[in-house]
């Protein structure tokens, strides 16, 4: 058999020149309506068992966000149990408390619309683990196992979705082509890329490369057949997909556009299923700066939370489509 190409790994790289080094997708904001009820389907069930924090009050900055002078929710930061170099990423479980609760998800968001498409979390034997989940956990199959190999450089991978209680799009991916040493027994591990729905690619990968990711795993023209249920009210678009890698490490981001475009599909800030991402940074002050000397705008100044274990600190950014994005850095 033929090896598969050598594609560049999280981690690989030895990081962004200048004062901070961007880290790549350090978590995956998701909307919930009830914070035990998730914490049983992304602990007991998909393995997100290490609370990093959980946090209930007013979280600063969000003004610009959410139209609202306060925005109170119960945030929760989970890591995952077999957090690996190709599952680096974390979870950020948000139920809004006040108002009506945490938004309904967009109306008619299938996939690639403008917004939060998905979470990705990497897996050793997608067919064994989503047939557990599905089985034996009681997990909403959407889309059944499969097999494919993507362009440029043909990585195999084998992948499959399941959603979580209130039907946020859950991608199961194993990277069967650049496992070295896969673990013996199926698993889930962390989160392996955020996907998400944009107006302008070579706008999109301009941007975000910015935040370090210059690391191309693959892109995609074309459709994906088996997304076709998902489309059922309208004719079937042109996908363009890109996935791409910071090489400071964490996980990837899998910018998506349809032709013809579809709905707006942003929605409200914490709304029910994967609604933002946060990149890691080494130093979020020195980011800021250096992001904004190359016209990056700023939709908060720089926010501090004390979480118990430390400061939360971020910052939220304008991207091209104006999705909900932030700089993270680790509690200290």
């Amino acid at each position: 058999m033929t090896p598969a190409p050598r594609v560049p790994l999280p981690g690989d790289g030895p990081g962004a020149a200048g004062a901070s080094v961007f880290r790549g997708v350090d978590h995956v904001g998701i909307g919930v309506g009830d914070m035990e009820r998730a914490l049983e389907f992304y602990g007991r069930r998909l393995g997100f068992t290490e609370v990093v924090f959980d946090h209930s009050g007013e979280l600063p900055g969000l003004e610009e966000l959410t139209h609202r002078q306060r925005r109170a929710a119960r945030t929760v930061m989970l890591r995952h149990g077999n957090t690996t170099r190709l599952g680096p990423g974390r979870v950020k479980l948000v139920q809004v408390l006040d108002g009506d609760g945490s938004p309904p998800a967009p109306a008619g968001q299938q996939y690639g619309e403008v917004g939060i498409c998905e979470v990705c979390l990497h897996v050793h034997d997608v067919e064994a683990v989503h047939r557990r989940l599905v089985d034996e956990l009681g997990c909403e199959p959407l889309m059944e196992p499969l097999s494919a190999v993507l362009a440029p450089d043909d990585v195999p991978a084998d992948l499959s979705y399941i959603g979580d209680p209130w039907r946020g799009k859950i991608e199961l991916i194993e990277w069967t082509g650049l496992q070295e040493t896969p673990p013996a027994q199926p698993r889930v591990e962390g989160v392996n890329h955020v996907a998400f729905g944009v107006s302008d690619m070579d706008a999109t990968r301009e941007f975000y490369a910015r935040l370090g990711f210059t690391e191309l795993l693959f892109e995609s023209h074309g459709f994906f057949d088996a997304m076709a249920p998902w489309y059922s009210t309208r004719p079937l678009p042109d996908q363009h997909f890109v996935l791409a890698h910071a090489a400071g490490g964490g996980a990837g981001i899998e910018p998506v556009r349809l032709s013809p475009p579809g709905p707006d599909c942003r929605g409200e800030w914490g709304h029910l299923g994967p609604m933002e991402f946060a990149v890691g940074v080494t130093d979020l002050d020195a980011a800021v700066s250096e992001l904004r000397a190359t016209g990056v705008r700023f939709r908060s100044d720089v926010q501090a939370v004390d979480v118990g274990a430390g400061e939360w600190r971020y910052a939220y950014l304008e991207d091209p489509d104006g999705l909900y994005v932030s700089l993270v850095e680790e509690p200290s």
